[in-house]
């Protein structure tokens, strides 16, 4: 049994120890964390969406009828995105945890209503790995396209190319998460259209900010042919985590993800998501925040975060041994390194320096890159982090490349990644200096040497690497 579970702690206990385990954590708040969290600097609507998911922390919205609010506000979430969205008459929408139990729906509600024995999508390369999640999960087979090398945008011919009688869905992005572009969605939903196939735009990302930016293409249900769209709140409408919304064209568009089973002695389960039991909490805070910025608000904040990432983009534009990857379309950057460093290197200086930017690995022809996100905090503070990126490339580029161990390199380069068991996991951390004393995983404060490592694997055994990772990571302690 852990310490902690021993006996009961102090409210004051329980605080300081979670306040405690927090510290190793990225901060939340402050602009300097340009991935995975999204701060619009406003303290009054943090504050009021926290208030508002402790309120209803406890409120359930598995039964509608039973908390009537939680619907009320669900419908309203809705209908402010339909009007962001050009959503026509006889839309439909609902609230979900999150980006990629949207996109899994929209996934679903394709292969129900299509009814075949081995359904299939479409997607450009750069579409979020939540795609290859649902195929996985809901038997739909992934057909991937490339995009177009000089834009990194999807190829709508060759992705037309790719439909046949078997394909249940056609995918765009509006942006890409990884490049920061949105591919050119009339068109591709246009010719899924001329076949019969549905269209989801995944905005997950873009969804709050690209209706108050006037120089993107049609991309919204504004474009015939699309059938779904995903927006998250939790990134852009600066809600607490996690609510994303799915909307589709037509009622009748959503009904293959609602789920009915009276089929055994107790109350009839009805869902509209996958999840049965939902907390009010994410839902009635992120009512709360939507209402209090307004969009009025949300258009300013999407224009300074949108300006933030224009200016980050010229400067690193000016940055020996940095390039601009594609030009940005909404608030997330891509930049890449020539052969004088690399971009892990980059990534380790930039963390020292109090910011982090994420890595990317390399993907086919795409090189690595670092990714940025841009939020309304983060834009009082470009000329901090313009600094922060030149120096940390300067010392990479004194520094060199990160060299991988050959004798590494080529242990990796045996391994077959179907049949990579703990014990030869274990070897592996060990060789690579990963393996504590005790044998559990140890990760080292720069990972520059590991990202190459990682760089250099192709992707199944890079998710077999990182499985054993996360295994590793997920396990009680003292197990």
């Amino acid at each position: 049994m852990s310490e902690l579970t021993r006996g009961a702690m102090s409210t004051e206990e329980v605080l300081a120890t979670l306040r405690t385990l927090q510290s190793a954590d990225l901060p939340a708040h402050g602009g300097r964390t340009l991935a995975y969290v999204y701060d619009s600097g406003l303290a009054d609507a943090d504050a009021v969406g926290l208030e508002a998911l402790a309120m209803f922390a406890s409120s359930n919205a598995l039964d509608p009828t039973a908390f009537p609010s939680l619907q009320r506000m669900e419908n309203d979430l809705v209908a402010m995105a339909g009007g962001l969205l050009d959503a026509p008459t006889g839309y439909a929408g609902s609230v979900t945890s999150g980006g990629t139990e949207s996109i899994l729906l929209a996934v679903l509600a394709a292969r129900e209503a299509a009814g075949l024995e081995d359904p299939s999508m479409v997607l450009p390369t750069t579409a979020h790995a939540a795609f290859h999640k649902a195929a996985k999960y809901l038997g739909v087979r992934a057909v991937v396209v490339d995009v177009d090398p000089r834009t990194l945008r999807a190829d709508p011919r060759a992705m037309a190319g790719a439909v046949d009688g078997s394909t249940v869905l056609v995918v765009a992005s509006a942006p890409s998460y990884a490049h920061g572009v949105v591919d050119p969605v009339a068109e591709v939903a246009g010719h899924a259209a001329a076949r019969g196939v549905r269209c989801h735009v995944d905005a997950c990302i873009g969804g709050w900010v690209l209706p108050h930016l006037t120089d993107v293409g049609p991309w919204s249900f504004a474009a015939d042919g699309v059938t779904s769209i995903s927006v998250d709140l939790h990134k852009y409408a600066y809600t607490p985590k996690g609510v994303s919304l799915l909307l589709h064209r037509s009622a009748a568009l959503r009904a293959g993800h609602f789920f009915a089973s009276a089929d055994w002695p107790g109350y009839t389960m009805l869902n509209t998501t996958t999840q049965s039991t939902r907390s009010g909490g994410p839902l009635a805070a992120a009512w709360a925040v939507t209402q209090h910025i307004g969009l009025d608000g949300y258009a300013r904040l999407a224009r300074g975060a949108r300006q933030a990432t224009l200016d980050v983009a010229a400067a690193a534009a000016g940055i020996p041994g940095l390039r601009v990857v594609a030009p940005p379309d909404a608030t997330l950057l891509a930049l890449a390194t020539d052969g004088s460093c690399d971009v892990f290197t980059v990534a380790d200086e930039m963390r020292e320096r109090g910011w982090y930017v994420q890595p990317q690995l390399a993907h086919r022809a795409l090189p690595a890159t670092l990714h940025l996100t841009l939020s309304a905090a983060t834009a009082p503070s470009v000329p901090e982090l313009v600094v922060a990126l030149a120096d940390s490339v300067a010392t990479a580029r004194g520094a060199g490349p990160v060299a991988v161990d050959p004798a590494l390199a080529s242990l990796l380069a045996s391994l077959d990644p179907t049949t990579l068991d703990d014990v030869g996991f274990a070897r592996l951390l060990a060789a690579a200096g990963l393996a504590g004393d005790d044998g559990r995983l140890a990760l080292p404060t720069r990972m520059a040497p590991v990202n190459a490592l990682l760089d250099r694997c192709p992707p199944p055994l890079r998710e077999a690497l990182l499985l054993g990772v996360l295994d590793r990571l997920a396990r009680p302690s003292g197990a």
